[in-house]
């Protein structure tokens, strides 16, 4: 998070007008991130959403529906989530979900929260249980996705069965956050600096260029072997109409949730947290605050944020223990 904030700034001291001009190249069209079908739904909330459904041919009669919430970045989008939608779709059904400002969901300029985001996760989770019968699903949200996730649970804990939480924002430092409810950590000024129309166009062309999204790839990694079809799809999607009204909101840390502890405090599900130890996210010594409770499971990967592309098969063989009720 800091090197996102110091790539920023430098990018203003550096006059990032570079970095829109020149003609202006088309904008091929955006598609989807995995398999399925394309789902639309209109939420008074969140606005208009896309996810992705897929699952077996003969329907998985009884298996319970599974929702995958990619993370936040300058360019994210459900693609983060494609190993795992792309294995489970052969096991049960599987929906993906793009975040309201990210991928084909919509991408107005609007403030961007927390209460956003989390009304586009409970509101996914409201359709999914209406297709299969009002059954409580699984969840697997990613990095600062998974503090959407968490409120989304203790608001409406009957409509989860379990949790899953990979690489998860609220693990770092000595001290949990116990703040307001509500309450985030960005301050509204960081935000009206880095959306000022003079430069903002130019800033979010700088963080999303090529080789600056490769860059931020493998710290991410904690190494250069990224996965290149994420490299490329990153590309589209943060070219399209729209794209940089949520990243800046990211940027200035108005989507971090000061209370995120007293809601992961609260989840009574089954929770598996896992992490790598790879990279620039590798500070979890939060998850002592966790250690002793019955509910909780953690899985360490030799990796880095993303273990879902580095150590597929370790990975998918982890959560589907865990799904299945086994201890680690």
């Amino acid at each position: 998070m800091r090197k996102l904030f110091l790539l920023a700034g430098a990018g203003l001291l550096l006059g990032i007008s570079a970095c829109t001009s020149g003609a202006v190249k088309p904008v091929p069209a955006l598609p989807q991130p995995v398999s399925g079908e394309r789902l639309e739904l209109v939420s008074p909330e969140a606005g208009v959403l896309s996810y992705y459904a897929a699952g077996p041919d003969n329907g998985a009669a009884g298996a319970r529906p599974l929702l995958l919430i990619h993370s936040v970045n300058a360019a994210g989008s459900a693609y983060e989530m494609l190993p795992i939608h792309e294995h489970f779709r052969a096991k049960r059904p599987v929906y993906s979900l793009d975040l309201p400002g990210f991928g084909l969901s919509e991408r107005s300029d609007r403030v961007y929260t927390p209460r956003l985001m989390t009304d586009a996760v409970l509101a996914v989770t409201q359709a999914i249980r209406a297709r299969h019968g009002g059954v409580a699903i699984d969840a697997l949200a990613l990095s600062l996705s998974a503090e959407f996730l968490a409120r989304a649970a203790s608001e409406q804990p009957e409509a989860y069965a379990s949790l899953a939480l990979v690489s998860p924002t609220g693990f770092s430092g000595r001290k949990p956050r116990h703040g307001e409810p509500g309450s985030v950590v960005g301050q509204s000024w960081l935000y009206r600096t880095l959306s000022w129309s003079a430069w903002d166009d130019g800033l979010y062309g700088l963080l999303t260029r090529p080789g600056t999204i490769r860059y931020f790839l493998e710290r991410t990694w904690g190494s250069k072997a990224i996965d290149e079809g994420l490299w490329a799809y990153d590309q589209l999607t943060t070219q399209a109409a729209g794209a940089k009204h949520a990243p800046l909101y990211f940027v200035s840390a108005m989507l971090f949730s000061k209370d995120i502890n007293t809601l992961y405090d609260r989840l009574h599900q089954p929770v598996w947290m896992s992490h790598g130890i790879r990279g620039d996210f590798v500070d979890y010594r939060g998850t002592a605050w966790y250690a002793d409770r019955p509910n909780w499971q953690f899985t360490e990967f030799p990796t880095g944020a993303l273990p879902q592309f580095e150590v597929q098969e370790q990975f998918l063989a982890a959560y589907t223990r865990f799904l299945s009720g086994e201890q680690p």
